[in-house]
């Protein structure tokens, strides 16, 4: 594995490679690399000739009050791990050469609003205009022909499809696979925060979920009433819940009786962390 902080000596690896004829896959990431990014990084190879993965913290994603210094850094782990991935290349911006000009006077590119003002969006209203600017940033470096980004945030993956089709960009976006704790807990790098006792409190939140699922898959559509049951049952298990819904999975506006694939989509603190987990239903 090739590691660069370097845009250009990156760009210049790439050329190379598309000369040979080679395809491109990419991967970004925050670090603190678990099983669920180095699935990404296993489909990434099944795709394309060359991975390439980047470990970026992006401050333009986190909201007042939210854990960007506190966010787990752990770089020599993460090679090690992506190493034995095989993956060929790994992009190591630092935040001077991602916003050279300062992130107040960086162009950003904001994503639709229908997508992006709900669910996760609504309790983070500037997440996603850091999300879109910086994976606008790093196509542009990369180049890729394929980019993999996991389900687990599947409004993520539903903003990053439209804005890649919106804009025009010749890049296949695959979604990821969610990848699982043993008692059903979605890997997340947060889950760090929490305690052994917490970590099978939390599984009460996938649970949850699927108890939802399989209401649906019964027949029952009061999915105001599914949510409100959903929601208390959270709250007794010592979660505050931001949001639990039941939606539209291509449009992410709340399900209708006629509404065939849905998400049923959740987020709630159990202590510090946030955690986000979803289920994909089909009618």
């Amino acid at each position: 594995m090739e590691s660069f902080s370097q845009q250009s000596e990156l760009q210049e690896a790439l050329k190379a490679a598309r000369r040979e004829g080679k395809t491109i896959a990419f991967v970004p990431t925050m670090g603190n690399l678990h099983e669920g990014h180095l699935s990404l990084m296993h489909q990434a190879k099944q795709h394309a000739d060359i991975c390439v993965a980047s470990i970026f913290v992006n401050p333009l994603q986190f909201g007042p009050n939210e854990d960007f210094d506190a966010y787990p850094r752990t770089l020599q782990q993460d090679q090690e791990k992506l190493q034995s991935e095989r993956v060929d290349f790994l992009y190591l911006p630092t935040i001077d050469d991602i916003y050279p000009r300062g992130m107040d006077k960086h162009t950003q590119v904001k994503a639709i609003d229908q997508l992006t003002n709900k669910l996760c969006g609504a309790s983070r209203p500037n997440h996603f205009l850091g999300v879109t600017t910086i994976v606008n940033i790093l196509f542009n470096i990369v180049q890729p022909d394929i980019a993999i980004f996991g389900k687990k945030d599947f409004q993520q993956l539903q903003v990053i499809k439209r804005m890649v089709d919106d804009l025009c960009m010749p890049i296949d976006i695959i979604g990821g696979k969610i990848v699982r704790e043993k008692n059903g807990l979605a890997m997340s790098s947060r889950n760090g925060y929490l305690s052994d006792l917490e970590k099978d409190q939390a599984s009460h939140l996938r649970a949850t979920i699927i108890a939802t699922q399989k209401q649906i898959e019964a027949g029952d559509r009061d999915y105001s009433s599914l949510i409100r049951d959903a929601q208390k049952h959270l709250k007794q298990d010592g979660f505050k819940v931001d949001y639990f819904e039941i939606v539209n999975r291509a449009t992410l506006e709340p399900a209708k009786e006629q509404d065939r694939e849905l998400l049923i989509a959740a987020a709630a603190w159990l202590g510090q962390p946030r955690l986000i987990d979803n289920q994909e239903v089909d009618i």
